[in-house]
């Protein structure tokens, strides 16, 4: 096994359509295998594994939205945690050397961001929600899984947007309405939730460059490895609405509260240290946020310019 032999779960996601396309370009001759099998049946996965032999999977699969988690919790468990232990067990018996690189997210720090501080990667697990008690669920187990040998890397990447997410997350939400109002398709009206939390943003690319820093310095990384993608830099989400507004260069529109879009617990300041990534991958955040906010704008742009009327 060589790099050339690479397995992707969740490819066809957001971000896994981001990661098939920078995997291209970073490993030209790989063989990137875009899993297929469904991880919450066991002996699918563990089929597929046999008959791939991966050198680094990366997994992105699951349930990725907070709404969608609390609306089904059964079946977030099911994706989040025991897809997770599916894929795991395969790997560990059917290609023992492979590297599985793990999206964890800093969701999972939770009530930790209450004390104010940038969370490291010793910041105590304190899930808030069911998505993050999901995620988390995995992380811990998949570190007791590499004290017994499985070798693994867990990457707790902050918040991240791009073009082509879901407007299920706040910025893609926001550039979608502005977008709508652009092209007459909507009143001058934006519906929020909560305008005052400080989040800790960054570039879906940025985070997809870390992945593949875990590939390119795999030998630095111990079994077990926690590490987190930030941008130390924290964003009022309001302010986020108002720079998207002016890029887009409207004027005299409405901001309206929806009390559908509030979160029950909703911290105030979530940042992020990401000292480590630095240090073992050399990764740090390359794309300046504005350009961030005119690509999410330009790709709801295009989609709406390609509806039918």
């Amino acid at each position: 096994m060589t790099r050339n032999s690479i397995m992707v779960t969740g490819a066809t996601g957001f971000v896994g359509r981001h990661l098939t396309s920078s995997l291209g370009a970073a490993y030209p001759d790989a063989q990137i295998s875009l899993a297929t099998a469904d991880i919450t049946q066991a002996d699918a996965i563990s089929a597929e594994v046999r008959n791939v032999r991966p050198a680094f999977c990366i997994h992105l699969a699951g349930i990725a939205a907070v709404a969608d988690a609390q609306r089904v919790p059964s079946q977030a468990w099911q994706v989040n945690l025991h897809g997770t232990l599916n894929l795991a067990h395969a790997l560990r018996a059917h290609a023992p050397e492979c590297l599985l690189i793990f999206a964890s997210s800093a969701d999972i720090y939770g009530a930790s961001f209450k004390s104010g501080r940038p969370a490291d990667e010793a910041t105590l697990l304190s899930p808030l929600n069911t998505y993050a008690a999901t995620k988390a669920a995995a992380d811990l187990a998949l570190g007791a899984m590499a004290a017994e040998g499985l070798r693994c890397v867990r990457v707790r990447a902050f918040n991240h947007t791009g073009p082509g997410q879901s407007e299920a997350f706040v910025v893609s939400s926001f550039a979608r309405q502005v977008a709508a109002i652009e092209a007459g398709l909507a009143e001058p009206v934006i519906r929020v939730g909560n305008l005052d939390p400080e989040r800790d943003m960054l570039d879906v690319r940025d985070v997809c460059a870390a992945y593949i820093g875990c590939i390119a310095h795999a030998d630095a990384l111990s079994p077990g490895s926690i590490l987190n993608i930030a941008s130390g830099t924290p964003r009022r989400v309001g302010d986020i609405l108002v720079d998207l507004i002016k890029i887009a260069g409207l004027t005299g529109v409405a901001i309206e509260t929806d009390v559908s879009r509030m979160r029950a617990t909703d911290i105030p300041t979530a940042c992020g240290n990401s000292a480590l990534a630095a240090q073992l991958l050399g990764w740090q955040p390359r794309i300046p946020w504005r350009k961030t906010l005119e690509d999410v704008l330009l790709s709801w742009r295009k989609h709406i310019a390609d509806q039918p009327v």
